[in-house]
């Protein structure tokens, strides 16, 4: 059935036509926008069999490709057409705009959310303010957390009486999730992309404010090694076929048991170098198990079903890939560092 759908959408998309660019907007946003049939159409590869997710998911990429491809080329003929000499505007300056190119960090977002897309996975997100119930309480922090100071979480508005009620930005885009599970039923399987604020003195490895993109899964029987094997895959499709990952022990409230993983270093190969401290290994997420403290604040049977969760910054990735050595340069908006990517589109 999806198979037939794609290959509705492909006729319709190579006969697609339009006279303006009021148009090309709206076939975009039919297709590609985040209420678009290609969305949709993700949104329904976790209901693929098994042996045809390869076959469906080439096909789903074979069509967003030819759907982009088709809606620049008709902004190409509209640009066009719309050049006589009759539009020409002589009050603009006789100098060319200088632009920009698709910034880094958007470019490996979006590389993020496609490969867990193929996974599966589909897209959840939130309010970057929200109050402390959703951004802490249910995610199992003990009151007394350093995370909840003032030092850390930026507060907009508090509450004496009842702390879970403070408003705050957040700092993690676990909030998301939360929402998710207090609104769906298992199973669960989401990945939860956004911006998120901490209380830092702002510094070229250190911003107040970066991105993140968290996934979860809820179901029956779901184990520490399903999550092993999501992330080897994902370090495998973003650095490379010979990634290497290893995880860690470690400690976060939400997740028990907990750990953060590491990748073999993109420049050495895991031999040791400058990059990698000599180690051969770079962290780049945390992760683990559901708390079922978190399950059953969220109205979820922590008898019944069972989850994991992990978390990346988007900067962390951006970094590896492309070794940006000042953070602060992704928010200066300067074109002519937004020009070095242009490749990369």
């Amino acid at each position: 059935m999806i198979l037939e759908r794609i290959e509705e959408l492909l006729k319709e998309v190579s006969s697609m036509t339009a006279s303006n660019a009021e148009e090309i907007e709206k076939l975009r946003l039919h297709y590609l926008g985040k209420k678009g049939e290609i969305t949709a159409l993700m949104a329904d590869f976790r209901n693929v069999a098994t042996d045809q997710k390869k076959t469906v998911g080439m096909k789903i990429n074979e069509l967003k490709q030819m759907t982009i491809e088709r809606i620049n080329s008709l902004k190409e003929s509209s640009a066009a057409d719309e050049s006589s000499a009759d539009d020409l505007d002589l009050t603009r300056s006789p100098y060319p705009v200088r632009l920009g190119t698709r910034h880094p960090l958007t470019i490996v977002k979006n590389e993020i959310i496609d490969i867990f897309s193929r996974m599966g996975f589909t897209l959840a997100e939130g309010p970057e303010v929200d109050d402390d119930l959703h951004v802490f309480t249910k995610l199992n922090f003990a009151a007394d957390h350093p995370a909840r100071d003032m030092q850390d979480t930026f507060f907009v508005e508090t509450n004496p009486n009842d702390v879970a009620k403070n408003v705050i930005l957040r700092s993690h885009t676990s909030n998301d999730q939360v929402h998710y599970m207090e609104t769906h039923e298992p199973p669960i399987r989401v990945i939860c992309p956004g911006r998120v604020y901490r209380n830092e003195a702002i510094s070229a490895r250190a911003p107040c404010f970066f991105h993140q993109v968290e996934g979860l899964y809820v179901d029956k029987n779901v184990s520490f090694t399903d999550l092993k094997q999501v992330l080897l895959t994902f370090a495998r499709e973003m650095f490379g076929a010979d990634t290497k990952i290893r995880l860690r022990p470690s400690y976060f409230p939400f997740t028990e048991p907990s750990a953060e993983m590491d990748v073999s270093c993109t420049i050495c190969g895991g031999k040791g170098c400058s990059l990698c401290k000599g180690e051969g290994w770079l962290e780049i997420l945390g992760c683990g198990m559901v708390d079922p403290n978190v399950l059953e604040a969220c109205g979820i049977d922590s008898k019944v079903y069972s989850g994991y969760a992990f978390g990346m910054g988007v900067e962390r990735i951006t970094n590896l890939k492309y070794r940006v050595s000042d953070l602060r340069m992704f928010s200066e908006n300067d074109t002519r560092f937004l020009e070095e990517f242009t490749a990369a589109n």
